[in-house]
């Protein structure tokens, strides 16, 4: 964890001069795509379940961070993500 700065929160200093967005909103469309290529390991029951359910929260929050417009402004870094439905194939916006 980052040292804690004065509003409390974690602060990362220095990241920002180096942080390359592109390649961040790359690797987590590449986590998505991983999750939802991994099989699913010889479990039964509940522990089944749980890696399943696991499985689809994982893949949601990098398919989500991997699908946004990503920002950085005066060292703060905006995540806009859209979670309107997308219209059908062949239909306008």
């Amino acid at each position: 964890m980052g040292a804690q700065d004065p509003a409390g929160g974690d602060s990362l200093p220095g990241v920002s001069g180096e942080l390359d967005i592109d390649a961040m909103i790359s690797r987590f469309q590449a986590r998505a795509r991983a999750v939802r290529q991994r099989g699913i390991p010889p479990i039964e029951g509940a522990d089944r379940k749980r890696f399943i359910d696991q499985a689809r929260i994982d893949y949601l929050d990098y398919a989500m961070i991997g699908d946004s417009e990503a920002k950085l402004e005066d060292g703060i870094l905006t995540l806009r993500i859209d979670l309107r439905p997308r219209p059908p194939d062949g239909a306008s916006a």
